[in-house]
């Protein structure tokens, strides 16, 4: 489902996200902004990524289109930094990237002019769904491109799975952080955006997008399941969550 690409070339670090991303070309011509294996918060946030964006896609919201990128083992070895160097050495494999958007400016919510009341509802109820903690006043993770709200980092949502051996018991969960979500003021009907939803999310949606993550990013924090069976868990949580009691929906509409 994401086309494999390989770098060729490291441009810069990102450090204002604590996983310090980084800015790559690579062997398609394109620019990426890269997301490592190797970072601190491990694999698990590269599959929050991978899936949340792939949902949020087919949710027809406008996510930067990802890749994943490949590293060679000896990619990093010319790096002057050693941190660094030690990031893309320890993430030889499969990452993740998403298009970099030249020349993008942060979102803000106090500058004019307002977001769409239903595009804000759909935002909303995109990340009380996917349990994404990082779309606040304080860090919209948003970006403005060519007149375009674009949504970004995704590697803090579907934080259940930090908790792997009981991920059925929060599958429906309210959301209770989605009254501080930067676009709720602007929000219309989240109950219309979750009849939105529902028309565009399946079981076969979201089996074609945990097909896309790579095996060798469900190896640690899954105890000893195969990569397989993870999918399976995954697919049952998202499932569960869609088409179970709409108590993240409640909660995002009280809000």
């Amino acid at each position: 489902m994401l086309p494999t690409v390989r770098a060729t070339r490291y441009v810069a670090p990102l450090r204002e996200g604590g996983s310090m991303p980084g800015l790559m070309e690579t062997d398609d011509e394109g620019t990426y902004v890269v997301k490592y294996r190797g970072a601190g918060q491990g694999p698990k946030a590269l599959v929050a990524e991978l899936l949340s964006g792939e949902i949020g896609r087919a949710l027809g919201l406008p996510v930067p289109e990802a890749v994943l990128v490949d590293l060679d083992p000896a990619f990093g070895r010319l790096e002057m930094d050693y941190e660094i160097q030690h990031l893309l050495r320890s993430s030889d494999g499969l990452n993740y990237g998403l298009d970099y958007l030249p020349g993008s400016i942060t979102y803000d919510p106090l500058v004019p002019p307002a977001p769409e009341g239903s595009f804000a509802a759909d935002v909303v109820w995109f990340d009380a769904f996917t349990t994404n903690p990082d779309r606040t006043p304080r860090n919209a993770n948003m970006l403005e491109w060519h007149g375009r709200i674009w949504l970004i980092d995704h590697g803090a949502a579907l934080y259940f799975h930090h908790d792997w051996a009981d991920v059925m018991a929060r599958a429906t969960d309210p959301f209770e952080r989605v009254d501080q979500h930067v676009l709720l003021p602007f929000a219309d009907d989240v109950r219309a955006a979750d009849a939105r939803a529902r028309e565009r999310l399946s079981a076969d949606r979201f089996e074609r997008i945990l097909a896309a993550v790579p095996e060798s990013w469900l190896v640690m924090g899954y105890g000893d399941e195969r990569p397989e069976a993870i999918r399976r868990h995954y697919l049952e949580y998202l499932l569960a969550r869609l088409e179970g009691p709409p108590r993240f929906v409640e909660e995002a509409a009280r809000g």
